[in-house]
């Protein structure tokens, strides 16, 4: 899916104890032990490669010093978002929405004018209410940067 980084809803504060925050390089090993806790060991490497960026690629929503969501750009392919992952506990709570947007506004600030949402899996809902996300035309993962992965082969 691709979307229009110059037509973003507004990004609102939470009113709760959730913190959207850049990770930190330091806190790498509690992010990659949440995300392999919760997700798939793939998102650990993307996340990985994310978070150790010069500047980090990564963003995680923490609640009492405690990670519980994550969302990374530019770690499958430039210009690329994803992965995004939230526990089990916060969904609903519009921690999704708010990793999404506060990640996409910094690809927007890293000079982005889209963004390609490289798996979509069953989110599909979520990013066209969310960004207004479209499927790009013979995008699917075999005709992707995905292709290179082994187990497409």
């Amino acid at each position: 899916m691709i979307t229009n980084l110059y037509r973003l809803p507004k990004l609102e504060d939470r009113k709760d104890t959730i913190q959207i925050k850049r990770a930190f390089a330091g806190d790498k090993g509690a992010i990659l032990n949440f995300i392999k806790s919760n997700f798939s060991d793939s998102w650990v490497y993307e996340a990985e490669h994310a978070i150790m960026q010069e500047v980090p690629k990564c963003f995680i929503a923490v609640e009492d010093k405690k990670v519980i969501g994550f969302a990374c750009y530019d770690s499958s392919a430039k210009g690329f978002f994803g992965p995004i992952g939230v526990h089990p506990d916060y969904r609903g709570k519009n921690v999704g929405q708010s990793l999404l947007l506060r990640t996409l506004y910094a690809m927007k600030e890293y000079g982005y004018g889209y963004a390609v949402i490289g798996w979509v899996g069953d989110a599909e809902m979520f990013y066209r209410k969310t960004v207004d996300a479209e499927f790009i035309k013979g995008g699917n993962p075999e005709n992707s940067v995905y292709s290179n992965m082994i187990f497409m082969s």
